[in-house]
């Protein structure tokens, strides 16, 4: 079932932070806000949590350890074994260059790859824009509306300190 959602559009990252805090502080639910690029603070305002990501890289990156060390030793001890110099066949050090590069390719893919499982991001999905101009310069703030009670018009009185430049009504796509 399509919800409706209340769509205010702004021109200025600092009016987005603005009315984000207002919108929160007067009890709306906020569904998404959608920014050309990254605004510093509008995390905090719209309450989010911190990012499970660096856990998950955190992870990978061990799993990359763990491949690395375990795989040269079991070729470099087990399977095959070279006397080059007299250097002992489970040599620590000799392990590192491996072991840092596989850290680091292990965290590094397995962020990205949860990270667009996680967002459903896909080859071939179909495109959803909320507004035409936000991947341009413009930021949109989209609020659920619960039940009947969230009046467009009290939302746009409320967003007019922040010289929003559009507010309109549509429905959630999914």
């Amino acid at each position: 079932m399509d919800r409706p959602l209340i769509i205010g559009v702004f021109t200025n990252e600092h009016d987005i932070v603005g009315a984000v805090k207002e919108t929160r502080a007067s009890g709306y639910n906020i569904y998404d806000v959608y920014t050309p690029y990254a605004v510093h603070g509008l995390d905090e305002a719209m309450g989010l949590k911190p990012s499970r990501l660096t856990y998950v890289c955190f992870l990978f990156a061990l799993l990359g350890l763990a491949t690395a060390i375990v795989t040269q030793f079991w070729i470099g001890s087990i399977d095959w074994p070279l006397n080059v110099g007299g250097k002992p066949f489970n040599s620590l050090p000799a392990y590192l260059p491996v072991a840092f590069e596989l850290t680091v390719l292990f965290g590094g893919l397995g962020v990205v790859f949860v990270m667009l499982f996680r967002s459903k991001l896909f080859p071939g999905k179909k495109e959803r824009s909320i507004h035409p101009r936000v991947t341009d310069d413009r930021f949109v703030l989209v609020l659920e509306v619960s039940d009947a009670v969230t009046d467009e018009n009290i939302v746009r009185s409320l967003w007019e300190n922040y010289s929003v430049e559009e507010v309109s009504r549509m429905e959630e796509m999914a």
